[in-house]
């Protein structure tokens, strides 16, 4: 059976056309989705895996970690209190986000993929296949 039956992701690897400084975050983002995109911005762009194409990408990222973080923040001031349309939109967001995460190699199992993870080692495995 090949790989790509058995639903094995390819491995990524470096962009042809790498950004190599990292834009201004969008002026219309708020402060939770700038502050994001400045945290995660020197990752991607040390890594060489994201290009100019990639950036919308990025900015739905930095979004929805935002509206997480803001729905967060607002409902601590309200003093706990859930408002039920509110954790839906939270909810979603924090799908979408995580979803973005992985595409974007932010997430254990995608940097693995990258291969910025350290090798696994089977020899001690008595199930590993050889």
């Amino acid at each position: 059976m090949s790989a790509h039956l058995r639903g094995v992701k390819p491995r990524i690897g470096a962009d042809q056309e790498p950004l190599t400084r990292a834009p201004k975050p969008p002026a219309w983002f708020s402060t939770y989705a700038r502050d994001e995109w400045h945290r995660i911005m020197p990752t991607l762009i040390g890594r060489r895996v994201i290009c100019k194409a990639d950036l919308a990408q990025v900015e739905t990222y930095c979004e929805m970690t935002g509206l997480v973080r803001q729905i967060t923040h607002e409902r601590q001031l309200s003093g706990g209190l859930i408002d039920v349309k509110l954790f839906g939109v939270q909810n979603r967001a924090a799908q979408t986000a995580r979803q973005l995460a992985a595409t974007l190699g932010l997430d254990p199992v995608s940097r693995a993929r990258l291969g910025t993870a350290a090798p696994e080692d089977d020899d001690d495995d008595p199930l590993a296949v050889r």
